[in-house]
C-alpha cells in the first residue's frame, strides 16, 4: 500500500507497541506526538512529526501522502473537562484527515453499548469514535474493555492492587463482568485494520474468550503470582474516594483513576461477534495473558545489583574459580554467614546450603550447589544460578566472563537480580542491600584474586 501509515499516541502504551509491530512489518510509519524527546529509538522506516491532534497545522503536515491513520489518544489526564477536550481533538482530527485524503481511520476506543454510558470516560470513547466518523472518512473502530499488558493502565492498578494489599477492601465494582483483552490480541486486531479493503468500515467489539468480573482478574493474577489474597467487598466507597483510593496505591493519577473507575462500574461485554469473523483472530485465553504480562512486568520490576572485575588471566582461567564455587570449595566470602542463611532457610522449611554439589570441578544445567539450581551453562562463559532458598519472590546469581586485550585478561561480571513478590519482596530487598554489598562484594574480588594468582 503507498503512503504512509499514521499513528497518534505513539509514544504512550498501546501506541508504542503498535509502531514496534509495523517497524518489524516494514511498514513506512510516521508519528504524531508532542514531545519526540519522549520516543524511543525508531527505525530508519519512521518518521517522527512534533504536533498535537488539536493543532490543524501540525495535522496537515503530519497526515500529508498518509493512507491509514492511528487514533490512539485520550485527555482523560487533562482534568475535569477531559470528555470537551477529546470531542475538540477528534473533531480537528477528522477534518484535517478529510482534506488530506485518508482512505481510514482505525481507532481504539472502550468497550460500551452507546454513548449513553453512565460513566464519562466510556461516554468520551464513544462520542469520540461518532465525531470521527462524521468526517466522512471511514472509521474502523474497535471497542474493548481491560486490556491486560504490562503497561496497560487499567492494568497497572489490579496489579498494583494485589502486589501491594494482602487485604483488599473493594468497593462493589470488583463484582462488574468484563470480557479483558490480551494486549497482543488489541495488536492483532490494530495490524489486521491495515489489510482491509477500502470502504470497510464501522465498530468492532473485541475482547478474550472469557467473561469474568473484576475480583476474578484480581484472584487470578494473585494466584499466578503466588499471592495470598482476601479480598472484602464493600458498597460504601463511592467513585470519588475509590479514585483517590487507587491513586495511593497504584501508579495512576488520581483524575485518571476516578475516570476508569466510573467505567469499572458498568458491565463491559462483547455483544457482537463480528470483529471475530470479519479478522479471523483467535483470542487468548485470560490464564495466558495474566501470565505474559506478570513476565514482561518482571523484567521491569526486578532488582538488581551488578558488579564488574577485570583480571589479569585468560577467560578460562578467569571462569576457572566460578565452576568450582560451592560446595567444597564454599563460596569465596563469608562462609559462615552463607551457613546461617541456610541453617535459617532449614528452620523455614526450605533447603538449607548443605545440598553440595555432584562434581567438584564441573557442573550442568539442572544441578544443585548448596542452595541454589544451575539454571544455565556455558563453559568458561557464563553460569547462572536460581535460589532455592525460601525467599518473598525468586532470586538468580549470574556470573559472565568476557575477553579483552586478546583473551590475555578477561572482564568478570557479577549479577543478583531480585523478582520481589509483593510488599514482603520489596521490604526484603531493600533491608538486604547491606547485606550484598558486603557478601557480593568480598566474593567477587576472592574469585578475582584466584583467578589472578597465576598471573603472578
Amino acid at each position: 500500500m503507498d503512503g504512509h501509515v499514521l499513528i497518534t499516541g505513539a509514544s504512550g502504551y498501546i501506541g508504542g507497541r503498535l509502531l514496534r509491530t509495523f517497524e518489524a512489518d516494514g511498514h513506512a510509519v510516521r508519528c504524531l506526538v508532542r514531545h519526540p524527546a519522549r520516543m524511543g529509538p525508531t527505525r530508519p522506516t519512521t518518521e517522527v512529526v512534533e504536533g498535537d491532534v488539536r493543532d490543524e497545522a501540525s495535522l496537515d503536515r503530519a497526515l500529508k501522502g498518509v493512507h491509514s491513520a492511528y487514533y490512539l489518544v485520550h485527555s482523560m489526564s487533562a482534568g475535569p473537562d477531559f470528555a470537551g477536550i477529546d470531542r475538540q481533538a477528534a473533531a480537528t482530527f477528522g477534518r484535517a484527515a478529510s482534506r488530506a485524503g485518508v482512505r481510514r481511520i482505525v481507532y481504539l476506543g472502550g468497550l460500551t453499548e452507546s454513548a449513553h454510558s453512565r460513566s464519562a470516560h466510556l461516554r468520551s470513547r464513544a462520542e469520540t469514535g461518532a465525531i470521527l466518523r462524521a468526517s466522512g472518512v471511514p472509521v474502523v473502530e474497535f471497542r474493548a474493555s481491560i486490556v491486560i499488558g504490562a503497561g496497560s493502565l487499567s492494568f497497572a492498578m489490579i496489579q498494583a492492587l494485589v502486589e501491594r494489599l494482602p487485604i483488599m477492601v473493594c468497593p462493589s465494582w470488583v463484582g462488574t463482568s468484563t470480557q479483558p483483552i490480551a494486549i497482543a490480541d488489541v495488536l492483532a486486531y490494530l495490524d489486521a485494520a491495515l489489510g482491509l479493503p477500502d470502504g470497510v468500515s464501522g465498530v468492532f467489539e473485541i475482547g478474550g474468550p472469557e467473561v469474568v468480573s473484576y475480583g476474578d482478574v484480581m484472584r487470578a493474577y494473585a494466584r499466578l503470582r503466588g499471592l495470598r489474597r482476601l479480598l472484602l467487598p464493600v458498597p460504601v466507597l463511592t467513585p470519588y474516594l475509590s479514585g483517590l483510593w487507587l491513586a495511593l496505591v497504584t501508579p495512576a493519577q488520581a483524575q485518571v483513576g476516578r475516570a476508569l473507575v466510573e467505567g469499572l462500574r458498568e458491565t463491559t461485554v462483547i455483544r457482537s461477534t463480528r470483529a471475530r469473523d470479519v479478522f479471523q483472530i483467535k483470542p487468548t485465553p485470560l490464564s495466558t495473558a495474566i501470565t505474559t504480562a506478570i513476565e514482561d512486568g518482571a523484567r521491569a520490576r526486578r532488582k538488581q545489583d551488578t558488579r564488574t572485575v577485570v583480571v589479569c588471566a585468560p577467560p578460562a582461567r578467569a571462569f576457572a574459580p566460578i565452576r568450582r564455587i560451592g560446595g567444597g570449595t564454599g563460596w569465596y566470602f563469608g562462609n559462615m554467614l552463607w551457613a546461617a542463611r541456610g541453617w535459617v532457610d532449614r528452620l523455614m522449611g526450605g533447603t538449607g546450603m548443605r545440598r553440595g554439589r555432584r562434581d567438584a570441578d564441573a557442573c550442568a544445567p539442572g544441578d544443585t550447589i548448596d542452595g541454589w539450581t544451575v539454571e544455565a551453562y556455558e563453559p568458561d562463559r557464563r553460569l547462572r544460578l536460581s535460589a532455592d532458598l525460601k525467599l518473598p519472590g525468586r532470586g538468580w546469581l549470574e556470573f559472565e566472563v568476557a575477553p579483552l586485550e586478546n583473551g590475555t585478561k578477561a572482564t568478570i561480571r557479577q549479577t543478583a537480580t531480585f523478582d520481589p513478590r509483593g510488599l514482603l519482596g520489596l521490604a526484603y530487598w531493600y533491608a538486604i542491600l547491606p547485606v550484598h554489598n558486603l557478601m557480593f562484594g568480598g566474593m567477587l574480588d576472592r574469585i578475582a584474586r584466584a583467578a589472578s594468582r597465576t598471573c603472578r
